[in-house]
């Protein structure tokens, strides 16, 4: 990634309306962005039809969309961790909608193979209970976006959030629990 401080400019033309800031911004950060959707891929099932080029492209146009000022670096990455959180939860209910009707292949019961555990339906249900999680403490969902989303370990997210490691480890066991609580109710 590009030296910190040449992000601070960007960001801070960003902030003055420079168009052409976002544009050099988004090639300054390229590689973390790629990282970060890789991270995202890597919890999906296997042969998911977004590719991490196609998540940092369409979280651009989110990004670039959306008219956000973001503070810093880390505020930003944690913008487009959010961004692609979102991207994955939207094409997840886009394919559970096709399921339910649209361009469904019928298989005989004669096929062989287990079935395969719809991974749509779980980022659906983590996305309800990071809902639920907000509600309850807006601190938890961003410790939750960091260390799940942004791929960020414990200090890391202590320093984005300017918390302090313990403060941080109390609050991902905290909030462990309440989504397992959560998940389990999701389930059947």
């Amino acid at each position: 990634m590009s030296d910190p401080e040449d992000i601070e400019d960007l960001l801070a033309a960003v902030r003055r309306s420079d168009h052409r800031a976002l544009d050099r911004l988004i090639e300054a950060v390229y590689p973390a962005l790629k990282r970060l959707a890789h991270f995202h891929l890597a919890a999906e099932r296997p042969g998911h039809t977004l590719t991490t080029t196609a998540i940092v492209h369409e979280a651009y146009l989110r990004l670039a969309a959306g008219n956000a000022r973001w503070a810093d670096r880390r505020h930003f990455l944690r913008a487009a961790a959010t961004v692609m959180r979102h991207l994955l939860v939207d094409h997840a209910r886009q394919r559970d909608a096709d399921k339910r009707g649209g361009g469904v292949v019928p298989i005989s019961l004669a096929d062989e193979g287990p079935p395969m555990e719809d991974d749509g339906v779980a980022v659906i249900a983590l996305d309800g209970a990071l809902k639920g999680i907000a509600e309850l403490d807006p601190r938890l969902e961003q410790i939750v976006e960091c260390r799940c989303f942004a791929g960020l370990s414990v200090s890391d997210t202590a320093d984005a959030l300017g918390m302090s490691v313990r403060t941080v480890e109390r609050e991902w066991r905290r909030a462990k629990g309440y989504l397992l609580r959560a998940l389990d109710r999701e389930s059947p």
